[in-house]
């Protein structure tokens, strides 16, 4: 027994010394002494929409709000009938489409292409104030609603939102005119097609009509109408009786920069085109409607495109719409609160009057 321990540990002795050796060099190497001072890229903030985003200096990407998706189907309030497509599939751009209910078989409607805002940053088609939005302007307007999920900042920086709300349009003229999808071959009304958005998508339909002007697409001569509620416009200058907070304008500009990647300046056309007023003659349909809200922070900027719009000499129709002592968006939470319903009722006039 003696000597067979005696032969193992003869034999195992030159890896018993590896392993000590092994031992003490891992233990007793010195350790790197942590910097206090050092920040995690991956939990230090390099811009925050406050309540509503956070982006870091790692480039993750946090969304506070803004990411919940409701499904489609039949709405139990208005009847309406919505699903959802996708119309690229390398970018997954998509569309959520809306039917409304007591239309006959062979009955041409508007057609209205609505872009959600969220400051090009949060929200998509799917997001429950906008879901109920499109299902309640389908209903009231009688109209196929076709609501974009563009991309969003920062992953995809403006001008990604004007080019997949562009390559949406061109889906829903395509489909109108010999296209595979029912509602709009069936129904749309190649003559009554209208963009609408709020906000950030109030700002990219305003582009899209500029875009319509330049380029064209083929079968359809004419947009006839855009809806501007309560557009996104800014600038390097405070108008009107705008608050002049120290605070405002540096943080105005530093989103605009993040959004847009440092690409465009505050005074660009893509969010100033009252700065460039040539715009204003290359809006490729008949009439504007524009929105304002009181309270909102963005009023005095609706005021200034509607006034601009009117004095550029475009050949087209005006409406400003002024609702008193409400914020911005109001409508999207007040939605059946009797300011937000006149409103609504305004859009539908606007949208039906001929």
């Amino acid at each position: 027994m003696t000597n067979t321990f005696f032969k193992f540990l003869k034999t195992a002795f030159p890896y018993i010394i590896l392993l000590i050796s092994l031992f003490y060099s891992y233990n007793f190497q010195p350790k790197p002494t942590p910097n206090p001072g050092a920040m995690d890229p991956d939990t230090e903030l390099q811009y925050e929409f406050p309540g509503s985003f956070r982006y870091y200096k790692s480039g993750r990407v946090e969304r506070l709000d803004g990411t919940e998706v409701v499904p489609t189907g039949t709405d139990p309030t208005t009847g309406v009938i919505s699903k959802d497509i996708t119309i690229n599939q390398s970018t997954g751009l998509s569309v959520r489409l809306y039917f409304p209910s007591g239309i006959n078989s062979d009955k041409k409607v508007p057609i209205i292409l609505f872009i959600h805002g969220g400051a090009f940053i949060i929200h998509t088609a799917g997001s429950p104030a906008y879901h109920r939005y499109c299902n309640l302007l389908s209903s009231n307007a009688k109209s196929v609603v076709v609501s974009v999920s563009y991309r969003l900042a920062p992953e995809n920086r403006i001008p990604v939102a004007y080019d997949d709300t562009w390559e949406s349009l061109k889906w829903v003229v395509l489909n109108c005119r010999s296209g595979s999808e029912p509602w709009l071959a069936k129904h749309g009304d190649l003559n009554r097609i209208f963009l609408a958005g709020d906000s950030a998508g109030a700002n990219i339909a305003h582009n899209i009509a500029v875009r319509f002007a330049e380029e064209g697409i083929d079968g359809c001569p004419k947009l006839k109408g855009v809806l501007l509620l309560n557009p996104y416009f800014w600038g390097k200058d405070p108008i009107g009786n705008e608050k002049t907070d120290p605070g405002l304008q540096p943080w105005m500009e530093e989103t605009w920069s993040f959004i847009s990647g440092g690409k465009y300046d505050m005074n660009h056309k893509f969010v100033h085109p009252m700065g460039s007023p040539e715009v204003f003659n290359k809006l490729g349909c008949e009439r504007v409607m524009v929105t304002v809200a009181e309270l909102d922070l963005f009023v005095e900027r609706g005021k200034a495109y509607a006034e601009a719009l009117k004095k550029s000499g475009w050949d087209g129709k005006v409406v400003l719409y002024e609702t008193p002592g409400e914020n911005h968006v109001y409508f999207l939470t007040k939605f059946d609160e009797e300011k937000a319903v006149k409103e609504m009722e305004a859009m539908v006039a606007f949208i039906n009057r001929d």
